[in-house]
C-alpha cells in the first residue's frame, strides 16, 4: 500500500469513473486500474463495483476511502509543517469564497496581494456553505470566507468583517418612493432571491420573517445576484445586495439602493479553517490584505447594525 494508490482510489470515488479518474491524477487508465486492483489484492477486498455505472464504492470500500482521505490529509501536513517553520510562500494554497462574497471582495485585494507575493499560489474556488464545510473537513480545501460562524466542531472561525444588505429597487415599486426599506413594505411577489442552498437568501429571510416566500418561477432558476440586479434595472422587482457590491456601481445604478430601517441586517464574514490548520503565514498575509482592503467602519458591528 503507498500514497499514489490512495490518491488513485480517492480520484476514481470523486468522479466515479475510472477514465476520468485516470485523467484527474495524469497516468493512463490500465496505470490506474492496475494499481488499485494491486491494493484491492493486498487488503483482500473489493473498492468498487465495477459492475455499476458509474462506479459506486462497495460498503467495505466506503470505510477504506473515508480512512485513505484521512490519511492523505495528514500527509499533506508534513509539508505544511515544513513550510510554516522555513515561513515559505511556496504550494497551492485553495481558498473558498462563497458566491455571495467572491465578485466583491476578491477585486479589492487579490491583485494585489499576488502582485507583492508571486511566490503565492492561491486558488479561489466558488462554493455554496455546505459543500465549503465538508471540503473543510475532508481537506479539499486549505480555508474558506463564509457569511457565519462554523458549527463544525473540527473548525474555527475568525471574523474578518461586517457587511450590511441594501435593496435594490426597481423605479416601479411603491419602495422606490421611499427612503429606507422595512420588512412590512417587502411583497413576496415581486421578489428575487437566489435559490436555496445560499446562506445569503437565508439570513435575509429570518430577518424579513419570511419562512415561507412564494418565489416568481424564473427568480428560482436564476442563480446570481448579478443577474437579479439586471432584472431590477430593467425595471422588474426587489432584490437584496451586499455592502461591499454597492461600491461598484455607477451613480445611476446607485440611485436604486435603499437602505434598511434600523436595526439594520448585517452579516459577518468569516475566515475558517480546521483547527488542526498549520499555514499561519500565508493566512495571515491573506487577511491582514482582506482587512485592510474593505472600508474601516466595516471591521466591527455598529450599534444599529444587527446580525442576521
Amino acid at each position: 500500500m503507498n500514497i499514489q494508490q490512495l490518491e488513485y482510489i480517492l480520484a476514481v470515488d470523486t468522479y466515479r469513473h475510472f477514465a476520468k479518474a485516470a485523467e484527474h491524477c495524469r497516468v493512463t487508465q490500465p496505470t490506474l486500474s492496475m494499481m488499485i486492483q494491486k491494493l484491492e489484492d493486498e487488503l483482500g477486498i473489493k473498492l468498487f463495483d465495477r459492475n455499476l455505472q458509474p462506479v459506486r464504492p462497495t460498503p467495505a470500500g466506503r470505510k477504506v476511502i473515508e480512512q485513505a482521505r484521512n490519511v492523505l490529509y495528514q500527509a499533506s501536513l508534513i509539508k505544511d509543517i515544513v513550510n510554516e517553520e522555513e515561513q515559505t510562500l511556496k504550494g497551492t494554497f485553495r481558498l473558498a469564497v462563497l458566491p455571495t462574497i467572491a465578485p466583491y471582495l476578491l477585486p479589492r485585494f487579490f491583485q494585489q496581494i499576488t502582485e507583492k507575493h508571486p511566490d503565492m499560489d492561491i486558488r479561489i474556488l466558488e462554493m455554496k456553505t455546505a459543500p465549503t464545510m465538508a471540503a473543510l473537513q475532508n481537506g479539499e480545501i486549505d480555508a474558506a470566507i463564509i457569511a457565519n460562524q462554523p458549527v463544525e466542531a473540527q473548525l474555527q472561525g475568525d471574523i474578518l468583517y461586517y457587511e450590511e444588505f441594501f435593496g435594490y429597487v426597481a423605479k416601479n415599486e411603491p419602495i422606490f418612493k421611499k427612503e429606507l426599506i422595512r420588512t412590512s413594505d417587502i411583497s413576496d411577489e415581486r421578489l428575487w432571491l437566489l435559490d436555496e442552498g445560499h446562506c445569503f437568501r437565508d439570513q435575509l429571510m429570518r430577518f424579513c420573517q419570511m419562512e415561507k416566500v412564494k418565489l416568481h418561477q424564473a427568480s428560482y432558476r436564476l442563480g446570481s445576484l448579478e443577474t437579479f440586479m439586471r432584472m431590477v434595472e430593467s425595471g422588474n422587482g426587489i432584490t437584496f445586495i451586499p455592502q461591499l457590491a454597492t461600491y461598484q456601481l455607477s451613480n445611476e445604478q446607485k440611485e436604486l439602493i435603499r437602505p434598511f430601517a434600523i436595526p439594520k441586517p448585517t452579516r459577518e464574514i468569516v475566515w475558517v479553517t480546521r483547527k488542526d490548520f498549520i499555514r499561519h503565514t500565508i493566512a495571515g498575509i491573506l487577511i491582514e490584505s482582506i482587512k485592510k482592503s474593505v472600508p474601516k467602519e466595516m471591521l466591527s458591528l455598529q450599534a444599529f447594525q444587527k446580525l442576521v
